[in-house]
């Protein structure tokens, strides 16, 4: 389980608008960057729509409870990504060390690009952290039953690094209905609008 804050502000602060925006806005392309490794992925390992694959979590963070308020959902999603950055590493270390003999420019390419990016997506996140908190820094979040061992067999090393790669996606579009759902200042000037139409066109 991921260390939860046990103080809270007094005060109630809103996410800032920019930050909140540009973390759904990464947090929306890496959903989209993902898609596109797994597809690169399973296609380099020639993988076929029978391949069984465990539907069990890997991160130890459990999915956010609809009973949260937006500060817990939103640590949820940032400790799990952080969970999921580890993971990447170790799996990238993995497949450069025993899975070498079936990389492609384009896959490598895209693995990284999805790395960084989940990488930028933890800053924001934690920049939001802090807004909503009022503090200077955001408390690490544990990595405590975090599995990191990967299995010996070679298929069965390629489920896993994929599995992975599924997690990073699973926790990827978690965060994207997390972030739109934030409060923001954007949020409250649609209602505005909506609310001034509404009463224009009954006028």
């Amino acid at each position: 389980m991921a260390t939860r804050r046990t103080t809270r502000r007094l005060t109630g602060s809103e996410p800032s608008r920019t930050t909140g925006a540009r973390a759904a806005a990464i947090a929306e392309q890496l959903r989209h960057e993902c898609s596109i490794l797994l597809e690169l992925y399973k296609k380099k390992e020639s993988f076929t729509p029978d391949i069984l694959v465990a539907d069990g979590r890997l991160v130890s963070v459990p999915p956010p409870s609809s009973q949260l308020d937006a500060r817990d959902k939103l640590w949820c999603v940032h400790s799990a990504l952080l969970q999921c950055h580890i993971l990447m590493e170790r799996a990238i270390a993995k497949e450069e060390a025993e899975l070498s003999g079936g990389k492609r420019a384009d896959y490598e390419t895209q693995r990284k690009m999805v790395k960084d990016r989940l990488s930028l997506l933890l800053i924001n996140t934690g920049e939001l952290l802090r807004a909503m908190d009022g503090t200077a820094a955001v408390q690490t979040p544990s990595v405590d039953g975090l599995e990191l061992n990967s299995p010996t067999a070679l298929f069965e090393l390629k489920v896993w690094v994929y599995r992975i790669f599924r997690e990073v996606d699973y926790w990827t579009r978690t965060a994207v209905s997390v972030l739109q759902a934030l409060p923001s200042a954007t949020t409250k000037e649609r209602m505005m609008t909506t609310r001034v139409r509404s009463v224009r066109s009954t006028r």
